[in-house]
């Protein structure tokens, strides 16, 4: 069952692949993202792009979810939210997919960004490789919390 996904700027509506057994390795270079409050995508970088495959004009305007995997948990991505609204740093394993269906494994850091009154205006996103044992133990995690989760409830899980 693929998704669809809404560019709040163009309008155009982008078919998330199905997922694809195959990786994309990820060889450490610089891939950072931003997002407004909402978890809508307003800037990416170069590096962002190349991996993802996707261009900056499906990219800026839509949810972060546009890389979100299949097999990544709810309960994830709600502690990362509770985490960042919070104005805390917040950093996780995770497995994204690129538009060609196939996936990459990074450690993701999130961060907020604040105004100069320090109200929360956005988020910056990094990623850095995963130590494979780490990943690992994460991607086993992520299977039971997966099993566990209910399909009907939802979550504001933009950002990934």
């Amino acid at each position: 069952m693929s998704t669809k996904i809404k560019n709040l700027i163009t309008g155009q509506v982008i078919q998330k692949p199905e997922p694809i057994d195959d990786e994309i390795p990820y060889d450490g270079g610089v891939m950072i993202t931003e997002t407004d409050t909402a978890g809508v995508i307003v800037y990416a970088n170069r590096k962002f792009r190349e991996t993802t495959g996707y261009k900056k004009e499906e990219l800026i305007g839509s949810p972060h979810s546009i890389n979100r995997h299949p097999i990544m948990p709810k309960a994830g991505f709600k502690d990362m939210w509770d985490t960042v609204k919070s104005g805390k740093y917040w950093e996780g394993y995770v497995r994204n997919m690129a538009k060609s269906g196939k996936y990459y494994n990074v450690i993701v850091w999130v961060k907020p960004k604040f105004d100069e009154n320090g109200k929360i205006v956005g988020y910056i996103a990094g990623r850095k490789v995963p130590d494979k044992e780490g990943l690992e133990k994460a991607l086993e995690l992520y299977k039971k919390l997966k099993a566990d989760e209910d399909p009907n409830e939802g979550y504001m899980t933009q950002i990934s």
